[in-house]
């Protein structure tokens, strides 16, 4: 039961430069389709409870859209994934300044983080489970951090409807590092009219990270119990993403906050996050050898969007679900350490796990 893997131009930069797509599939029907230029996931699709197949993460229909757009539709984020405090942080006694690029904070790396540069793929193989390997390297200085790094981008897909995505980077002096994926997931179907809220989400944490009006948390580490961050049993997402007495729901206008499931790595990758869409029975389980999970409802999603179905992206239609390093973690010891030494080697494997409920 082999799966294959497909190769061609997905668009070309303005420099000429092209940008490609590549296309794993199983033999069971399901499809990623990774495009070079942010190492971006760009389609997923996979059958529901009575076979129908469809692309449940959102994305562009070009390339004009990936370079024009700020929503880091499928890409990796990094080199910091999520908040800096001010774009500041100190390391080994030098003070550094990057990029601010979300109110007064910095975001994902800054406005050229490793969601807008277009990857080089350096390896694919097909077989029973197609991958492919993309590479960039990252200069000393780049958007403000120091030492050369270089990343290297896995995706492989097999015939378990496995979607395993292994970051690792590299470094030639201390620097940060704390890389994910921002892949938006619909489970009844990229642009479908029933959105996101109506998917059941289980986030086994037993404390959230609280933020200021900037989305920069505030060290402490809240319990989910008798909250609206409580989802330790499965719970739609829309039952409480509007709670406006909730001071935390109103500074995220909605969920965008990091559940902390362990203080710090783990060896092999545990279960971060269960989503069922109940009308097709698609299943999504999250696992990483990350210790938190930003999970964002997609509040900001405004309708000013056109998807590849053609329909507009509103508010709430899709969530994200992030395995990293907590945020502003440079500027808060007691979230751990996201610092890489040379000789050493930073991991992130992230497993997005489809199956059906058939109840």
């Amino acid at each position: 039961m082999a799966g294959s893997i497909e190769r061609e131009e997905f668009g070309r930069l303005p420099d000429g430069g092209a940008v490609e797509a590549i296309t794993l599939a199983n033999a069971g029907g399901m499809s990623v389709r990774i495009i070079t230029y942010g190492a971006a996931i760009q389609s997923v699709i996979v059958p529901d409870r009575d076979g129908r197949l469809d692309d449940v993460t959102l994305g562009y229909p070009t390339l004009s859209g990936y370079l024009a757009g700020v929503e880091y539709f499928g890409c990796i984020v990094g080199r910091v994934a999520n908040r800096i405090a001010g774009g500041r942080f100190t390391l080994d006694g030098q003070d550094y300044q990057v990029p601010v690029n979300n109110g007064p904070n910095a975001l994902h790396g800054g406005p050229r983080g490793f969601d807008k540069v277009n990857w080089e793929a350096v390896e694919a193989s097909g077989g029973a489970a197609p991958s492919v390997t993309l590479r960039h390297l990252s200069p000393d200085g780049d958007q403000g951090f120091p030492g050369t790094l270089e990343t290297h981008a896995t995706y492989r897909l097999d015939a378990d409807n496995q979607l395993a995505i292994e970051y690792r980077a590299t470094t030639d002096r201390p620097t940060l590092v704390n890389l994910s994926n921002h892949a938006y997931w619909n489970l009844a179907g990229e642009g479908s009219a029933e959105g996101a809220m109506g998917h059941l989400l289980t986030l086994p944490a037993e404390h959230f990270h609280p933020t200021d009006d900037t989305a920069i948390p505030t060290g402490e580490f809240r319990p989910v119990a008798g909250t609206p961050f409580d989802f330790r049993q499965p719970t739609p997402v829309g039952a409480r993403v509007r709670e406006g007495a909730d001071e935390q729901i109103r500074f995220g206008r909605g969920y965008d906050h990091n559940w902390a499931l362990a203080r710090s790595p783990s060896p092999e990758p545990r279960l971060l996050a269960r989503v069922e869409e109940p009308r097709s029975g698609r299943v999504l389980e999250v696992l990483s050898n990350q210790p938190g999970l930003q999970f964002y409802s997609g509040n900001f999603l405004d309708g000013s969007v056109r998807g590849k179905s053609g329909k507009l992206y509103r508010q709430g239609d899709a969530i994200a679900l992030e395995p990293q390093m907590p945020p502003d973690a440079p500027n808060r010891p007691e979230f751990g350490s996201i610092r890489l030494d040379p000789g050493q080697t930073y991991r992130n494997l992230i497993v997005f796990r489809f199956s059906v409920d058939r109840r």
